[in-house]
């Protein structure tokens, strides 16, 4: 073993290699560096938060929405406009994650955007994107959402964008599509969407600036909008679309009237305040865009409101700018409470205790209890008790985070927040799917067929129950070890099983992707009372061993949610992800094993002098496939818990 606790032997670690502004170190002091770091980054009022970077889509948005509304603050444009030109591609196209390939639409709208911010078509990147884009198909292959932008700004004729009529606001529960029928994200996206779709809003563009150059036949003679549908489920949809546009005409006009009425009152009542509706980005625009259309006034103080939370979202720097796609302060605060209270299981610092004591009782403050919540259509008779990933959204609270917030909760050990788990615990508990798993936000929210409707070409309309999530909720439920939660416990266990993979790993949904998912898993099956000699949790622990790099770190890329047969595989390393792995092993009773030992190696080496690490790849999905996200926290609190759980599993073993 090359590692000791310092505590038991004070040796140093080899630093072979290691990068500049790093500071050799042993266990105790690197964990001693990263919690003094990680401290100094707790918000007065007890919260974490970090940046939440998400592809150029957003920030491309920003400057699109500032263009649609003529709401244009020329010195903010600038400084996105040279944040999305430093993050072009050799090729000048933009990808949805750093070093993944080139995706069409986000390279479309960052083409758009900086063309109008005044970057010229001559100029060489815009040249570059430009024919990226033409080789790739031009504008008319753009997914569904690029192409509503640009009916809007008519740049394509409404005819190459799905029938959204607001009727759908209208549609009955048993109908086979229903807005409750779809997550969380799509019918807040939806709703205020469905309106601007419905009246083929056009969007002022003062300028206007139009990018016909990026269409390799005119937009308006394109007949090949939807040649990305192939499925015969998908076929008979377009047909039925076809035929809604011809009998639109025939709609009597109270209907139209009343489902516009009925819609807006439904996004009106989740504005959310300074949070925004659905507390996301592209539904935010969608509200603020959609309130401008039915005519509330630029002084309504709801609309000022609804346009203050989305710049809220702005990250502003010295040069550049761009646009968060939400934020995640529940979840940062949670995960950061996790890893000082694994670094001071011992130590009891009373700086830290104090830290951790603000954060939980700030959170405390934040959980969510009757209020109303899109979830009580799944289970009307269920008390609230959960958790947002946001400051505030509470008609959408995340059964992820109200786990993770309840667990360290319970780990503080004292009776302020007992009152809080009990609640928290029952929710989660209320909140089981028929299968025994458990979405993010909904229960049952698995009408897969929904994800073939030519809107859903990015295919993650729901929010079907995952390993990932399931597991944080057993984490909870058999830490708490209480009899009434067995059965749901057990359901679960049985849901987890079928879940694994022939390879021995799980899916990560939620994180990049399936060390997060076995990961998740593994930490969960120990709280739940597996041992460690069960045969699924040893064939995940031999998959993990066999994804080790040579470096003893661990790594994967993006690329897995693409092809599942690159699994746990990267150009290099992580530190996120090496903490993952080594907990993981940890909470499978391999605390004296190489590999874990040559994982906690790889994280000393690599720590910097601030106490830190520094990941420079995105390493969580939004949509897998689609979106994708980077949480600036992973790799600032992940570290060090692995690294103080493996000093206290080396004291107690």
């Amino acid at each position: 073993m090359l590692i000791e606790n310092s505590s038991l032997s004070g040796a140093d670690v080899s630093h072979a290699n290691m990068p500049a502004g790093a500071k050799p170190v042993n266990l105790d002091t690197g964990i001693a560096l990263a919690k003094t770091g990680l401290l100094g980054l707790q918000n007065p009022a007890g919260y974490w938060v970090f940046e939440l970077e998400a592809d150029c889509t957003i920030p491309a948005e920003y400057i699109l929405m500032m263009h649609y509304m003529a709401e244009i603050d020329t010195s903010l444009q600038a400084k996105i406009a040279n944040f999305l030109r430093s993050q072009a591609g050799a090729d000048g196209s933009y990808p949805l994650y750093k070093g993944g390939p080139g995706d069409l639409s986000c390279t479309i709208k960052a083409y758009y955007a900086l063309k109008m911010a005044g970057d010229g078509m001559d100029a060489a990147h815009m040249q570059k994107a430009r024919e990226w884009i033409l080789m790739h198909g031009g504008a008319a292959k753009a997914n569904v959402f690029t192409r509503i932008m640009l009916a809007m700004f008519q740049q394509i004729p409404w005819c190459g964008v799905p029938f959204i009529p607001v009727e759908i606001i209208l549609l009955p529960k048993w109908f086979p599509f229903h807005i409750d029928k779809v997550s969380y994200w799509s019918r807040t996206v939806m709703v205020p969407l469905s309106i601007l779709c419905t009246y083929r809003v056009k969007a002022r563009n003062p300028h206007k600036i139009d990018i016909a150059e990026l269409f390799l036949i005119q937009a308006d003679q394109e007949k090949h909008y939807f040649s990305h549908v192939k499925t015969p489920l998908g076929k008979a949809i377009l047909v039925l679309d076809r035929i809604g546009r011809l009998l639109e005409p025939m709609l009597p006009s109270f209907i139209r009237r009343k489902a516009t009425a009925r819609a807006t009152d439904w996004f009106m009542a989740r504005l959310n305040g300074y949070d925004g509706l659905g507390a996301i980005f592209t539904a935010m625009v969608n509200a603020y865009e959609a309130m401008d259309y039915l005519g509330i006034p630029l002084d309504n103080p709801q609309r000022q409101i609804a346009r203050a939370a989305i710049d809220k979202l702005l990250v502003v720097k010295d040069d550049t700018a761009y646009c968060q796609p939400c934020v995640s302060p529940i979840w940062d605060t949670g995960l950061a409470v996790l890893a000082l209270q694994e670094a001071d299981s011992q130590e009891h610092d009373p700086q830290s205790l104090q830290a951790t004591q603000s954060a939980l009782r700030w959170l405390a403050n934040k959980q969510l209890s009757d209020e109303p919540g899109d979830w009580r259509v799944q289970r009307p008779d269920l008390a609230g008790g959960g958790w947002a990933f946001q400051f505030g959204n509470s008609y959408y609270p995340d059964v992820d985070d109200t786990a993770v917030v309840a667990y360290a909760m319970l780990q503080a050990q004292t009776p302020e927040f007992t009152e809080n788990i009990r609640r928290a615990a029952n929710w989660i508990a209320g909140m089981q799917s028929r299968n025994g798993g458990y979405g993010a936000f909904d229960a049952d929210n698995d009408h897969y067929y929904l994800n073939q409707i030519p809107f859903a070409d990015h295919g993650a309309l729901l929010d079907p129950p995952t390993a990932d999530v399931s597991a944080r909720c057993i984490m909870l439920l058999g830490k708490l070890d209480m009899p009434q939660y067995r059965p749901v416990i057990d359901r679960c266990l049985a849901y987890l099983r079928a879940e694994q993979d022939i390879d021995g790993s799980w899916f990560g949904r939620w994180g990049t992707n399936y060390i997060y998912g076995t990961w998740s898993v593994l930490l969960g099956f120990a709280a739940a009372g597996i041992p460690a000699n069960d045969t699924s949790v040893r064939r995940a622990v031999t998959w993990l061993k066999s994804k080790q790099r040579a470096d003893g770190g661990w790594g994967e890329g993006n690329i897995g949610y693409h092809d599942s047969s690159i699994r746990g595989e990267f150009d290099c390393s992580t530190a996120f992800h090496t903490a993952l792995a080594v907990m993981a092993l940890l909470a499978a009773k391999e605390t004296d094993c190489p590999e874990v030992a040559d994982g906690v190696n790889y994280l000393l080496k690599n720590q910097q002098a601030d106490g830190f690490w520094y990941d420079d790849c995105f390493n969580a999905p939004g949509f897998p496939k689609f979106f994708y996200l980077k949480y600036h926290g992973y790799d600032k609190f992940f570290p060090l818990w692995a690294l103080a759980r493996y000093s206290n599993a080396l004291k107690f073993r």
